[in-house]
């Protein structure tokens, strides 16, 4: 058996997970990249609006895809260079459910994917306080210049898979798996004509109740762009109906929930601003199979930072009370990392 796997990384016009404008794709043979792909596209129909903060991130346009082919028109050569291989990416749940939504709102079928999420294996064998991509790359060696630029993120998946393998002896990702004492997760076939899956509904749902506030601000909050003050008046319309920032109660999780995704067994803490009542986002987390907590303690394994953070913030101590009680105690060897919204948002379908 050998390393073999293709990275995948999408970019989208808008909130909705189902917009691939851009796709970047690195196949590896033998822990070796050994072909790389990557295309503009249209969104899917209907849901091809470009959100000026979305663009503000990877810097592609509406007129930049004018001429491009639809994301369900390009699929067929998207899932010929990815052919049988298993899927690598970083934060799989967003990626593969790019795939799905995208192809779902197009009124396509799409193939199963066995897949592997380099956000769960940086979190499992480095140990940083922020697993983002570049913070990962970094720790994996591979240059990253262009973040959000789909290609190039895909090469970094890869990067980042090979040098967790090699730190691990493992030389084919079944190997390494097992030697994690894990499961590769796969995400079966599907017919949009048996309806909507409901992760699919949901991202829907979410994006619609998002504008009920502001598209822009729901996008701005996604891409982790906007000054904390900024985004404490984005939503200060919500706060004043709904009493948040209360807590409010603690879900149990979904005992249902898929092993595979990168919130699974964590324990969940919220800080400052979000874009979403906190109870909604414990809601959101709990479904995820996380356990949302009120207060960090030694059982905290994830941070979701509100105010319009990133994570180049941790390097510039741009932080909330909660945010240096984690750098206090992944310095003295918890395990503990920080999320952005955005990067919450993501993995929930948000």
């Amino acid at each position: 058996m050998a390393l073999d796997f293709t990275a995948i990384d999408f970019e989208t016009a808008n909130g909705f997970r189902g917009s691939p404008c851009s796709v970047g794709l690195s196949k590896v043979r033998g822990g070796v990249v050994v072909e790389e792909a990557s295309w503009l596209m249209r969104p899917p129909e209907h849901h091809d609006h470009f959100d000026y903060h979305n663009v503000r991130v990877h810097g592609i346009r509406a007129e930049d895809v004018a001429d491009a082919p639809r994301f369900g028109e390009l699929f067929p050569e998207i899932g010929a260079f990815i052919g049988d291989d298993i899927l690598a990416a970083h934060n799989a749940a967003f990626d593969l459910g790019v795939i799905r939504s995208g192809l779902e709102v197009s009124g396509l079928a799409g193939p199963a994917y066995e897949y592997v999420c380099t956000v769960m294996l940086s979190r499992r064998c480095y140990s940083l306080v922020s697993n983002s991509l570049p913070y990962a790359a970094e720790e994996a060696g591979v240059p990253l210049v262009n973040h959000h630029d789909a290609a190039q993120d895909a090469r970094a998946c890869a990067g980042i898979l090979i040098d967790i393998a090699r730190r691990n002896n493992a030389n084919s990702i079944a190997e390494l798996y097992l030697s994690l004492g894990l499961a590769i997760p796969k995400q079966p076939a599907f017919d949009p004509f048996r309806g909507l899956s409901k992760a699919t509904t949901s991202a829907l749902a979410a994006r619609h109740d998002g504008a009920g506030f502001g598209g822009a601000q729901l996008g701005a909050v996604d891409a982790g762009l906007v000054a904390g003050t900024s985004v404490v008046s984005a939503v200060e319309p919500l706060r004043k109906r709904s009493g948040w920032p209360e807590e409010g109660p603690n879900p149990l999780p979904n005992p249902s929930a898929e092993p595979g995704h990168p919130l699974f067994g964590q324990t969940v803490v919220f800080t400052g601003d979000l874009g979403m009542p906190r109870p909604e986002a414990k809601v959101r987390a709990a479904e995820m199979g996380a356990r949302p907590e009120s207060r960090v303690t030694a059982r905290t394994t994830v941070l979701v930072v509100g105010d319009g953070f990133v994570a180049a913030d941790l390097r510039t101590g741009r932080l909330t009370g909660k945010a240096q009680r984690v750098l206090d105690l992944h310095g003295k060897g918890q395990k503990i990392e920080v999320l952005s919204e955005g990067e919450f948002l993501q993995m929930v379908g948000g």
